[in-house]
């Protein structure tokens, strides 16, 4: 086990702890000091159980999200650290730094390279401060689902700057979708800390684990519906998008903070 997984899972089991209801609302509101958290659309933090409570909150106000069904939402609060077209399978972590989308995706999804290529992708960087949650940027068909365990590097600018091929290195859940014919994949990525995915729709897939085995999980019936939650992250991490050819025209969001429900593409 790479020193950054086990990292996660002490840090993890810190953060899942229930102290004493005045401890925890110390811990709670230092965080939110520290971080920079607005509670605006959200309980008070005196009011989570844990640390794991408070990453992984929900909205209590509902977000307005933009419904026309021919546009695509951001899935989360999130910056945009690099977006644009594929050069062939080449997509950027950061400017400067590339890396293929084929070893991203792994050989579990050969078949559908070649209509991939030079197609459009967009980054995702969630903060700790940001919402955690991730949901459905349309209407969609979901067709798989494979779990590639990994590293647990951070995700932050300063590595992304530094670590090569760093989504492809750290651990992963990839949706492979597919939105009136056209395919585009979401691809979860681990980061430091907890370094746990949650999809509420497949409770089989446990992350930061001892396991090296890459799973795959086929669906014949998920039809996911826009702004549907599909999960969330137990600490802040990247979410990428990837879509054929062709498929979406993108909104130019380069180091633009984002919200989930904004408009981030056409279809």
């Amino acid at each position: 086990m790479h020193i950054t997984n086990l990292i996660s899972q002490y840090f993890g089991k810190f953060a899942k702890k229930e102290f004493p209801t005045f401890i925890q609302k110390i811990i709670n509101a230092s965080y939110v000091k520290l971080m920079g958290l607005n509670m605006s659309e959200f309980k008070n933090a005196r009011y989570y159980k844990s640390l794991n409570d408070l990453f992984t909150r929900e909205l209590i106000i509902k977000r307005e999200i933009d419904t026309d069904i021919n546009t695509i939402i951001s899935p989360t609060d999130s910056l945009i650290t690099e977006c644009g077209t594929l050069k062939d399978d080449i997509a950027l972590q950061i400017k400067g730094m590339e890396y293929s989308v084929e070893e991203l995706l792994t050989f579990y999804c050969t078949d559908n390279f070649d209509r991939l290529k030079d197609g459009s992708f967009m980054n995702f960087y969630l903060s700790p401060k940001d919402y955690h949650r991730y949901h459905a940027p349309c209407n969609f068909k979901l067709k798989k689902l494979i779990h590639v365990p990994g590293k647990l590097y951070p995700v932050n600018l300063k590595y992304l700057n530094k670590e090569f091929e760093l989504f492809v290195q750290n651990e992963r859940v990839i949706l492979e979708c597919e939105n009136n014919g056209k395919l585009f994949y979401m691809v979860f990525v681990g980061a430091l800390n907890v370094g746990q995915m949650v999809f509420e729709f497949e409770n089989r897939v446990e992350t930061n684990t001892d396991t090296k085995e890459i799973k795959v999980y086929t669906y014949d019936n998920i039809e996911i519906t826009k702004g549907d939650c599909l999960g969330y992250f137990k600490m802040g991490s990247t979410v990428v998008m990837i879509w054929e050819k062709d498929s979406v025209q993108i909104e130019n969001l380069l180091n633009q903070n984002v919200r989930f429900g904004q408009k981030i593409a056409k279809i």
